[in-house]
């Protein structure tokens, strides 16, 4: 009879077979009743699996991460149960979990409205509140294909006949109502809770091929418990005020047109902000020993093929035919031209590690629907580097790097990162040995820096392992920015080679570097990281001159001049406007200081001074107060 094995090391034996329930109960009335799932030797299964022979059991709780998962996937099942209890002969399709929550696809000829959300939502609170008994059951395969046939579940009946015919068919019953599924799930609907919401409905092809029938996909979100579940409303609403497309409009920054799909109209203020990121990264490049170089955006299609980016990216590359028959592409990235740069001239041991930086302008075509603002676009610029260094070098290298994008996310605002570590594919370049020094040297940088790391096994690029950077933001989103990457292939596929101490021709590493990853999608995250509210340095409309009438005019334009003068981005508003009014629409625009005059300032030659957010006022010297503006208008470098 089985002994089972706890993740402590225990060992409780029992004396017939058992299931899940009875382990929990075993071990402490609590846990059997906040238990969801188990693991068993690793594998995920129903509190309701057999056991008849030794093996190790964790009890999941809603509080772990597979918890979680599991009560989102009983939600998704949830859902179709109360769409088809409201809309009968709707047709279920497919319903996974995703991030913060789940959702399910729908083939029906009505249109899902706003208040068909909100009935169904309510009669997902009554199947919860039924507490509707799970039950798992294995079918033949032609049962189950004739089975939903029968009462017009076609989508249903495809997929079973897409799985392959060795693999195991399991239908789960919540109740009366069932659906195909490979589980597991939890005892009863009754433990799913209550902390869910439908967020929206939109359409979706089926399979993905817009040759096939438009679905309709209601999205919702479930969480272990209320307050969980309000956080992320909250961070829901907050996300929808901070849209840098609406911040764009109101702050006059940018534009996107159809003409040219995934492609930046950059306004006058929003190519301030650029530049201004651009200087900034410039002197942090040159202190810390980088060359910029620029490199063509347009190459003949013979390198990409040279270089093995033909054969993995040639589908989302922009090409073009000459008169003369040549295949050019627009870069999708600036690697190649980076190392045709490196290989002009000899190169010694002598001159590694050469930093080359680059910001670069990149065409990917990207699918028009994932189209988003600035976050996802067709043509973007990188901040990128290549560091070619010797494999002694690799370690220095990575902490060097490491440390740098530390610096440029402190100095921009953002305290909470994240590292991603990813080691050695499966399918991979290079020698073991060189790939050992590289992933130690990565390792080495992930733990000076003292920062959280998570480690995903087996998922760096074939030709490296590498890191990415996750910055999370105000409102506790996440994103992934900058990454480090160690390329052991291109530079031998592209003939990059340098003269050793000892004579000898040996291939360069290669490091692949990004800090912003694009510059447009960093922009678009620092729009609604501040809501806006950009810091002084970084806004691109820094101060306006507001005079209380027009007889202080003059005065204003005087302000204006010196401003200007000190490197301060200003405009002056001589509109025939009253003065709360001004106020108001230069705030609305997120201008971070506005300098106001009438009589007292004109006599006094001062100049009163408000903050961006702040009804109280400072009134200061003309002097002083550009002097105290300039000093808060320098780069955060120390």
């Amino acid at each position: 009879m089985p002994d089972i094995k706890l993740p402590d090391g225990k060992k409780i034996p029992f004396s017939k077979t058992i299931d899940g329930f009875e382990i929990a109960k075993k071990i402490s009335k609590s846990l059997a009743k906040d238990a969801c799932i188990m693991s068993v030797n690793g594998k995920l299964r129903d509190l309701s699996f057999s056991i008849d022979k030794d093996v190790q059991v964790k009890i999941i709780t809603k509080k772990d991460k597979e918890g979680l998962e599991v009560i989102r996937h009983d939600a998704a099942h949830v859902l179709a149960m109360a769409v088809q209890e409201l809309f009968p002969g709707t047709q279920v399709t497919i319903g996974p979990v995703i991030k913060d929550g789940f959702y399910y696809d729908f083939s029906r000829k009505e249109t899902f409205t706003d208040e068909d959300l909100k009935k169904i939502e309510n009669k997902m609170k009554e199947i919860v509140d039924r507490d509707e008994p799970t039950k798992r059951e294995v079918w033949k395969r032609n049962e189950a294909i004739n089975h939903f046939k029968k009462i017009g579940e076609h989508y249903k009946a495809e997929i079973i006949e897409d799985i392959p015919k060795n693999e195991e068919l399991s239908i789960y019953h919540h109740g009366k109502w069932h659906d195909l599924c490979k589980g597991p799930h939890l005892p009863s609907t009754g433990k799913i809770g209550k902390a869910f919401k439908l967020t929206k409905v939109s359409g979706a092809y089926w399979r993905g091929d817009s040759n096939n029938e438009m679905l309709q996909r209601i999205y919702g979100t479930c969480w272990s418990n209320k307050k969980e579940l309000d956080e992320y409303l909250f961070r829901l609403e907050e996300a929808e005020k901070r849209d840098h497309r609406k911040l764009a409009k109101e702050m006059d920054l940018f534009h996107f047109r159809e003409e040219s799909p995934g492609a930046v109209f950059w306004h006058h203020k929003g190519w301030t902000l650029f530049q201004t990121l651009v200087g900034y990264m410039r002197l942090k490049q040159k202190r810390a020993g980088y060359k910029e170089i620029n490199t063509p955006e347009i190459l003949d299609k013979n390198l990409w093929e040279q270089s093995g980016h033909w054969e993995k990216f040639g589908e989302n590359m922009f090409t073009s035919e000459t008169p003369d028959k040549k295949t050019f592409a627009i870069k999708p990235m600036n690697c190649p031209g980076c190392l045709q740069i490196f290989n002009q001239g000899l190169k010694s041991y002598r001159d590694l590690p050469l930093r080359l930086s680059e910001f670069g302008k990149v065409h990917r075509y990207e699918p028009s629907g994932a189209l988003h603002g600035l976050l996802r676009v067709r043509a973007f610029t990188q901040d990128d580097a290549h560091i070619f260094c010797t494999e002694d070098q690799i370690t220095d290298e990575c902490l060097s790097v490491t440390n740098l994008i530390l610096e440029i996310y402190k100095d921009l605002g953002f305290k909470n990162v994240l590292l991603q570590y990813s080691d050695r594919p499966q399918k991979r370049v290079g020698d073991d040995k060189i790939w050992d020094k590289a992933e130690s040297a990565l390792l080495k940088a992930i733990k000076q820096s003292k920062l959280k790391y998570e480690i995903n096994k087996g998922e760096g690029a074939f030709y490296g392992p590498k890191i990415d950077f996750v910055l999370r933001d105000t409102i506790g989103r996440d994103w992934q920015c900058g990454t480090l990457q160690v390329d052991l292939n291109l530079p031998s596929r592209l003939g990059a080679s340098y003269v050793a101490s000892d004579g000898s021709k040996k291939v360069p590493v290669m490091l692949h570097r990004a800090l912003f990853g694009s510059l447009e999608r960093f922009i678009g995250i620092l729009i609604e990281h501040y809501a806006g509210k950009l810091p002084l340095w970084l806004a691109p409309l820094q101060v306006v001159v507001l005079p209380i009438a027009s007889e202080f005019d003059n005065y204003a334009k005087k302000i204006f001049e010196q401003c200007m003068k000190a490197g301060i981005n200003t405009e002056v508003n001589l509109k025939n406007q009253k003065i709360n009014y001004k106020i108001r629409e230069h705030s609305l625009s997120k201008v971070p200081l506005l300098l106001i005059c009438g009589e007292k300032e004109v006599k006094s030659k001062s100049v009163t001074i408000r903050k961006l957010g702040s009804e109280k006022q400072e009134t200061l010297s003309l002097d002083r107060a550009i002097k105290k503006i300039s000093q808060q208008n320098k780069f955060p470098i120390n």
